[in-house]
């Protein structure tokens, strides 16, 4: 069994939110591994680890830029060290249509495509019983209490095709880049239960960090938006405060998961580490199925 000192930990987006905040709380327990796409603020990320007498590594990618992607995985696989976890946490938020590298839906690209592609490019190469943790987002159903009370529709998968052309059901949320946000982490939360049964060797889950303040996930004109519609709900709807988070306190619960020996695979977790469950058709193995064959099929072109 590997010591501590001895196993890695993989975080994306690892230099803002929940993501730093998680990093340096995983450095407690092994070597962090920082993918980002930013390397100045990778090398600060480090540097503070570092001076806590902690070990960190850092990988320049680009989440959304599948080339990037598998770039990155083998640049973490030729580092030889005895991965215990990889988190997928690097996610984005924008009002705003754009595209990735591949000329794909960014949102979808960053929040879907891209930590798909990296985990099955490392799934293979990790030891039994290691981690690999997905953070989705229950704004993905839409009969979740403060889904329904922002006005927003869930997730508006169509297929993996539309998707990566920034295409979703009709009749979605008036706010724009929900629809392409909601439908991405719904994907990625099936993707996360449908690769939990196909490899159980390894502890596969999903987390909901909560309506966390702080995460930076759309710059500030999204982040804005968002501050005040919760501001408001919480002020009108005291019982919604039940959801509320930090990323202090989502990262600890991140690190109690990825460092957790019991075995626990294809678990949603919410922001308190308690079980949950996704929306009806997050629920459908015949979805879950679906949304990953299609995804390969997608990621065949690059």
């Amino acid at each position: 069994m590997m010591t501590s000192k001895q196993k890695a930990y993989i975080i994306t987006g690892p230099t803002s939110g929940i993501g730093l905040a998680t990093a340096m709380e995983l450095a407690k327990y092994g070597t962090v591994i920082l993918v980002g796409r930013n390397k100045e603020k990778l090398a600060q990320v480090q540097t503070a680890i570092e001076k806590n007498g902690q070990q960190a590594v850092s990988i320049v990618c680009d989440i959304s830029d599948i080339s990037s992607v598998r770039h990155a995985a083998k640049q973490i696989l030729d580092l030889g060290l005895p991965i215990a976890g990889l988190l997928n946490n690097a996610g984005i938020m924008s009002r705003k249509a754009r595209k990735s590298a591949q000329g794909w839906d960014l949102t979808y690209a960053t929040n879907h495509l891209g930590p798909f592609a990296l985990t099955e490019a490392l799934a293979p190469h990790l030891p039994d019983g290691a981690h690999v943790l997905f953070v989705v987002s229950a704004i993905e159903d839409p009969e979740r209490k403060p889904v329904k009370m922002m006005g927003f529709k869930g997730g508006r998968y169509i297929s993996a095709e539309d998707s990566a052309r920034g295409e979703w059901l009709a009749e979605g949320s008036k706010m724009a880049g929900m629809d392409a946000y909601s439908t991405s982490k719904q994907c990625i939360l099936v993707a996360a239960m449908a690769l939990a049964r196909e490899n159980p060797r390894l502890c596969i889950n999903a987390v909901e960090p909560g309506i966390t303040h702080g995460t930076n996930l759309g710059g500030e004109d999204t982040n804005a938006i968002i501050r005040y519609l919760f501001g408001k709900i919480f002020s009108l709807f005291p019982a919604v405060a039940q959801y509320k988070s930090t990323p202090e306190k989502t990262a600890k619960t991140i690190t109690g998961i990825l460092t957790d020996q019991s075995g626990k695979t294809g678990v949603y977790f919410d922001e308190k580490g308690r079980p949950m469950l996704g929306s009806k058709l997050a629920q459908d193995t015949g979805f879950q199925d679906r949304v990953v064959a299609e995804t390969r099929a997608l990621l065949t072109r690059v």
